[in-house]
């Protein structure tokens, strides 16, 4: 979903269709801690290469590679996250230039289903079965098959096949990588020293994947701020393989700034006959004109300008909206591009590494990245088998205020509460964040309910599963997967009319709590099945480069056995819920916790569907959402005097609220960007 390392498929994949309740970094009190680190198996022979992964600087599993007696390629792949992770078995047999010819993978996935995946190449004809796929292909040419749940060194077999074949290779199913040298480095551990290489492949994603090789083109190393695999001994190379990649990566972030950023004659933008939505009252005011001078709204209404002569865009026919928020985002590589194609030019980052997101920040100030404005939300988690892959961990009120402390230091606006904080410590944590001006919001931690965590003084709750848990407190391990599983076995039940639901919703009037309900998360997972693509990506699946659109056939949950359409009435319920949040007068925020852009629209419909009113959703992406930061004196609407970020959509979104995925032109300070020239560069057809 965006650009990360081989990792991609088997954890950042999973972890952005299962809830991303992500991450992230910044030094605690003690430092970093291991996370119930799985153990290797006996029968791991003493032969193999050993990996560590480190998630967020963490030890969290491990992959093992050899080749047996008998010629086959083994690699085996853990690992835990909060409970949840792969444990897999890949067994490989290569042909000459080391394209699989066959292979078995075995084990489990990321939320513990089984896993059988098996591709075969049998006189010329392709063949390959997984839990979302079934297919054939006579192929006359080397092709490599790309698994849905292979371990992450693979990508260097991958890199190896094409480098054979001319730096490309066609893809199974579907698709093309192109592998390219970048960069090279030495890098020293425990008093040995190793060159490697830096290797891009595109095709795999939106921009292209990274790793690291030693020799030719043999597997060394894969990093990211989240999850890193390197061999034993070596983890210390992180940190400067990551330096050396994010050069290569920066570098290519201000060619795209450079191609993509237009900066208008004159310094000035004019809109005529612009059907205008005004944020303030929630409708359209047709024929307007709208002069943008530098970075600022300089004029709105119906004036005639005559001056000197800008970019003038025709307007006719067509919506202006203010820029559309996103308040859930965990900004990575390629969420700027997506975002600002899908007109949404702010977000609300509710948890990241602390470092890379304020210095990406600062590149985007720079002009040296497209991006979004980025609003900064700080996680804190808890120590234990479940927590977050953070290193922000707090077991006492002392570590909890100084955690809080150090993220205003660091310019930080809100504080988000993860599920393993221990329930004596949420209390500090809010004093603490409201002592300094700042927002709380989160998930529910185990042991606690949403309205103990209202009371305490919440300002806002993050997904609408732990609105339904609230409802049901004997599930107390909201820390675990059963946050995900047990809402979609219980909401179907849930009487909205009850005593205990009206005493609730008083309560959050009463305080006043904003909700944060990620509503396309959960139709992603409630609704589709392995092997189907959710209702909100069908409208965009098949302009979607080949490898993401089969990501999205993961998407699904397998419910128990007999709960398939107790899970689809659960998510009817959700929507349900949230018709009755708003009926009451409770303020609904636009997150997403999904894929950039294409995934803030579904969250818009998804809305509507809901009973909320088109024209009140736009409210709520654009002013209400401004408002809720404190930032709408600056932005969420069109208005003389504000910051220029402004959307052009086809149609008229406050009648059809899809009119918002036609978007057309976007301004975001006062600079234009075409979607159709970032969705091109993304490989995505526009």
């Amino acid at each position: 979903m965006t650009t990360r390392s081989p990792l991609r498929n088997v954890i950042i994949l999973a972890l952005l269709i299962f809830v991303a309740s992500i991450l992230w970094s910044q030094p605690s009190p003690s430092g970093p801690q291991s996370s119930a680190v799985p153990a290797l198996p006996a029968d791991i022979p003493t032969i193999a290469d050993r990996f560590s992964l480190l998630l967020v600087g963490n030890l969290a599993g491990q992959e093992a590679v050899w080749t047996a007696s008998d010629g086959t390629l083994h690699i085996f792949f853990q690992f835990n996250d909060r409970g949840r992770g792969p444990k897999t078995t890949s067994i490989l047999k290569l042909d000459p230039n080391g394209v699989p010819v066959s292979e078995v993978i075995t084990g489990i996935d990321y939320l513990k289903s089984p896993v059988n995946e098996n591709y075969s190449l049998d006189a010329g004809t392709a063949h390959w079965k997984n839990t979302a796929e079934q297919g054939e292909k006579k192929i006359s040419a080397p092709a490599y098959y790309s698994p849905l749940n292979g371990g992450p060194s693979e990508v260097g077999l991958l890199a190896h096949a094409a480098l054979q074949n001319g730096g490309k290779i066609a893809l199974l199913p579907e698709g093309e990588v192109r592998v390219q040298r970048m960069s090279e480095l030495d890098v020293e551990a425990a008093g040995h020293k190793k060159h490697v290489s830096l290797y891009a492949i595109a095709g795999l994603d939106f921009s292209p994947t990274y790793f690291w090789a030693e020799g030719a083109d043999k597997f060394f190393a894969s990093v990211d701020e989240w999850g890193s695999l390197v061999p034993e001994g070596w983890e210390s190379a992180v940190k400067p393989l990551l330096a050396a990649q994010d050069q290569v990566k920066q570098s290519r972030s201000a060619e795209l700034a450079a191609k993509l950023a237009h900066h208008p004659r004159a310094d000035r933008i004019f809109f005529k006959n612009a059907n205008l939505f005004d944020s303030e009252s929630g409708k359209i005011i047709p024929n307007q004109e709208v002069l943008i001078e530098g970075n600022r709204i300089i004029n709105v209404g119906s004036f005639g300008y005559d001056g000197r002569l800008p970019e003038v865009i025709d307007a006719t026919g067509k919506t202006l909206l203010p820029g559309l928020w996103d308040m859930h985002a965990h900004v990575t590589d390629n969420d700027g591009l997506l975002n600002l194609a899908a007109g949404v030019t702010s977000v609300r980052d509710m948890a990241n590494d602390t470092d890379s997101l304020r210095a990406r920040r600062q590149r985007i100030a720079d002009g040296k990245e497209i991006g979004t404005r980025i609003v900064l939300a700080g996680i804190i988690d808890g120590r234990g088998p479940y927590q977050g892959p953070t290193k922000v961990l707090v077991s006492t009120e002392a570590e909890a205020r100084a955690a809080v402390d150090n993220y205003k230091r660091l310019g930080y606006v809100q504080i988000k509460i993860y599920s393993s904080v221990p329930p004596a410590v949420v209390p500090a944590i809010i004093d603490e964040a409201h002592k300094n001006g700042m927002r709380v919001s989160g998930h529910i931690p185990a042991e606690m309910t949403a309205a103990q965590c209202v009371e305490l003084g919440y300002d806002e709750i993050q997904h609408i599963n732990f609105l339904v848990l609230n409802f049901f407190p004997e599930i107390k391990n909201t820390n675990t997967i059963a946050r995900l599983t047990k809402p979609g076995e219980v909401a179907a039940g849930l009487d909205l009319t009850s005593a205990q639901v009206r005493s609730f919703i008083k309560l959050l009037q009463d305080h006043h709590t904003k909700l944060d309900l990620t509503l396309t998360v959960f139709e992603d997972q409630y609704m589709a099945r392995p092997g189907q693509i959710s209702p909100g990506f069908q409208p965009v699946a098949k302009r979607l480069p080949s490898q993401i659109r089969r990501g999205l056939l993961t998407a699904g949950m397998t419910p128990p056995p007999g709960m398939d359409d107790t899970y689809k009435k659960s998510f009817a319920k959700m929507l349900d819920f949230t018709g009755l949040l708003y009926r009451s007068g409770l303020a609904i925020e636009d997150g997403t916790d999904s894929m950039a852009g294409f995934a803030l629209h579904r969250e818009l419909e998804l809305d509507v569907q809901a009973g909320i009113p088109a024209s009140q959703v736009l409210q709520n992406a654009t002013l209400n959402a401004a408002r809720i930061m404190s930032l709408d004196k600056e932005l969420g609407s069109i208005a003389s005097g504000k910051l220029a970020d402004v959307v052009l959509v086809e149609g008229d979104p406050t009648k059809n609220i899809s009119d918002i995925r036609k978007t057309v032109l976007v301004v975001k300070d006062g600079v234009l960007y075409k979607p159709a020239e970032l969705y091109t560069e993304l490989g995505v057809t526009p």
